[in-house]
């Protein structure tokens, strides 16, 4: 009898250890997470968010290798690596999300719309061709089961570093350098529909301009390059929401995956 009570408190002990570092890492996931993870979500929703994924992804890791002893030092060891694990997946679907941020601000410079709307989803205020591809850019993440491939990441996560695992500083850095150059270009290859009009109606403008020096060309032309601009977000916006779509279902499925 007593042995099956001390038997008992082992496994609840290791399960309550198990609980806490799984919502360390899920948390810190959840908190730079696309969707849920936006400034503008209240603070109660995304930490009852973080709460949830720990119920769904506690019970599906292996806890066995917690077993043992767990003093003060080893347990705050443990929860340190675990925040810094899932600070580190959580900015690399973050950096995503910047890449479509950036990729508005490129368009709407380039196109000559960069007038600053005001903040919208985003902290700092951006360009208003930002704000549209960065709210569907979410809507449609959501819509696409948002939630299911996060849990799926998160136990991925587990088989490529364990509880209390660490990154070494080298590989760090290395996946780090390499999930912003993924950024930056993903950015650039979505605004390239507007940075080619952009140049097309800057080089028709100055042969206007060459042949014409008496027209007033910018008057001309600043209203043709703002119907252009709209027209070409129009037809060009799925197509960039579908390709930065299946970028992020490649981070989620591979969160530890350096990018190349």
């Amino acid at each position: 009898m007593f042995d099956l009570v001390a038997a008992l408190l082992d496994f609840s002990e290791v399960a309550l250890i198990a609980a806490l570092l799984t919502f360390a890492r899920v948390a810190a996931i959840v908190g730079l997470m696309p969707g849920i993870g936006e400034q503008f979500i209240p603070m109660r929703v995304r930490l009852a968010a973080a709460l949830a994924f720990t119920f769904v992804v506690w019970p599906l890791i292996d806890a066995t290798p917690l077993a043992g002893e767990w003093p003060f030092m080893r347990l705050a060891a443990a929860i340190a690596a675990e925040i810094a694990v899932g600070v580190a997946i959580g900015l690399a679907f973050r950096l995503l999300v910047m890449a479509l941020q950036l990729a508005g601000s490129i368009a709407a410079q380039t196109t000559a719309l960069a007038q600053i709307a005001g903040a919208g989803i985003a902290p700092d205020p951006m360009p208003a061709i930002g704000n549209i591809l960065v709210l569907s850019g979410l809507a449609l993440a959501m819509a696409l089961d948002l939630h299911l491939k996060a849990i799926e990441a998160m136990v991925t996560s587990y088989q490529v570093i364990g509880f209390g695992g660490v990154m070494t500083g080298s590989d760090i850095a290395q996946w780090g350098v390499s999930h912003a150059v993924r950024a930056f270009a993903l950015a650039f290859t979505l605004a390239a529909p507007f940075v080619i009009a952009a140049f097309l109606y800057n080089v028709a403008l100055g042969a206007i301009n060459r042949a014409m020096p008496q027209l007033m060309v910018a008057f001309v032309g600043a209203p043709a390059i703002t119907a252009a601009t709209l027209l070409l977000l129009l037809l060009a916006a799925p197509l960039i929401l579908n390709t930065w779509s299946d970028t992020l279902d490649g981070a989620f499925a591979a969160p530890f995956e350096v990018p190349r």
